[in-house]
C-alpha cells in the first residue's frame, strides 16, 4: 500500500494539480483509495457515469473506443482526470492489461475536499488556466 507520500508523488504527475502546493496535495492523497484488480478486468465502459479519476500506480491499463486502442496508461499516469470536474458519461472503455494497482478518486470526496479548502481550488484553477493558454499558444503559432 502506497504511503501518503508516495500518493502525493504520483498526484504531482497529474495535469491539472500541476499549480497545487505539496501540503495541499496531500489532502487529495488522504483521499484516494488504492484498488488493485487482474488482467482482463474492465474498470469502466464508454456510457458509464465518470465518478472518479485513476492514476496507475503499478501495471497498465488500456484506453479503448470499439476496436480502437486509445492509449495505454502505465504506472505514474492518470486517467479519467476530467471526470473530477465534469459529470458526462465515460468516452472510453477501460480494461487492466496487466495485474494493476490503481489510485482511485472518487469525485464525491474530492468535490467535498474541494468545498473546505480554497487553496486547492486556485490551484488546481490555475493550472487549468496554464494548460488552456498553452493550447491557445500553439493555435495561435500553428496559424501564423
Amino acid at each position: 500500500m502506497a504511503s501518503v507520500i508516495e500518493r502525493v508523488i504520483l498526484l504531482q504527475a497529474v495535469d491539472v494539480f500541476e499549480g497545487v502546493s505539496t501540503e495541499q496535495l496531500a489532502h487529495i492523497a488522504a483521499i484516494a483509495h488504492e484498488v488493485s484488480h487482474p488482467a482482463g478486468t474492465t474498470l469502466f465502459l464508454v456510457d458509464d457515469p465518470s465518478d472518479a479519476m485513476f492514476v496507475v500506480v503499478e501495471g497498465e491499463v488500456k484506453l479503448s473506443r470499439g476496436q480502437q486502442v486509445v492509449t495505454v496508461a502505465g504506472a505514474g499516469e492518470a486517467f479519467g482526470t476530467w471526470s473530477l470536474f465534469d459529470d458526462e458519461p465515460r468516452v472510453v472503455d477501460a480494461e487492466a492489461a496487466t495485474n494493476v494497482t490503481l489510485l482511485r478518486l472518487d469525485r464525491a470526496d474530492f468535490i467535498d475536499l474541494l468545498a473546505d479548502n480554497v487553496e486547492i481550488t486556485q490551484g488546481i484553477l490555475k493550472g487549468i488556466v496554464q494548460r488552456l493558454r498553452g493550447v491557445a499558444g500553439r493555435l495561435v503559432s500553428d496559424g501564423s
